[in-house]
């Protein structure tokens, strides 16, 4: 096996039939902008082709493959690793699959820095999310630094009454899911507080739900310590 890169001619390089992974035509076709636009894509793995001399199949990168070929290239950087046919197929069944998962503030951050220089309209014919994803997470920004504003404003304008701390966080759309119902079920079972509930604001009402559950698991962990 090696791991040197080798420029090999497209029209000698053969798909694997067993192949699982397949693309959308919307990912492909932001697949061949990213590849037009800056020339650079990852090497695609290959190895010599069973039964056919100076042919090599492709194990992983058949997209950027068929990409390089429709924008007009010629050759392809690979990399040849010289393997059996059962290591083949351990690496078909996990090459394409074995991926992380984006962390939201990380994301948002990345996100920040790209849309201000680049509108959401053009982002998204590049970036793996939808225009309307990409101007929900620009809105999860405004949002925090709204947020954040409205805390700053409020430390400056106080004097001696008491200020109402703020956590900010973030979550994906499970996590919100069940957030939200866990608050919804504290607030139909009358458990927010004394004040009647259409005298709260809904951020009132946030809060008190998820003081509510903070308190019921640290009670339910101090009974359990103690038996």
């Amino acid at each position: 096996m090696t791991n040197s890169i080798q420029s090999i001619a497209l029209d000698k390089l053969d798909f694997h039939p067993d192949n699982p992974n397949r693309q959308s035509k919307v990912n492909f076709g932001k697949l061949v902008r990213n590849i037009e636009r800056t020339g650079r894509y990852e090497p695609l793995i290959v190895r010599p082709c069973p039964g056919k001399a100076d042919y090599f199949q492709i194990i992983n990168g058949y997209h950027r493959c068929q990409a390089l070929a429709k924008l007009g290239y010629k050759t392809a950087d690979c990399i040849v690793w010289d393997i059996d046919d059962e290591e083949t197929d351990i690496l078909l069944a996990t090459l394409n699959r074995l991926g992380g998962s984006d962390e939201l503030a990380k994301k948002l951050k990345l996100l920040e820095r790209l849309s201000k220089r680049t509108e959401a309209n053009i982002l998204a014919r590049i970036l793996p999310q939808t225009r309307s994803q990409i101007e929900r997470l620009n809105s999860m920004l405004n949002a925090r630094y709204s947020m954040l504003d409205a805390c700053k404003s409020e430390v400056e304008n106080r004097k001696s009454k008491a200020f109402a701390n703020s956590l900010v966080f973030f979550v994906n759309d499970k996590q919100q899911e069940q957030i939200e119902k866990a608050m919804s079920l504290v607030e139909s079972a009358g458990r927010l507080t004394a004040e009647p509930k259409a005298e709260m604001t809904n951020a009132a009402k946030r809060a008190a739900a998820l003081t509510h559950i903070a308190g019921y698991f640290l009670n339910h962990s101090k009974i359990n310590s103690e038996t």
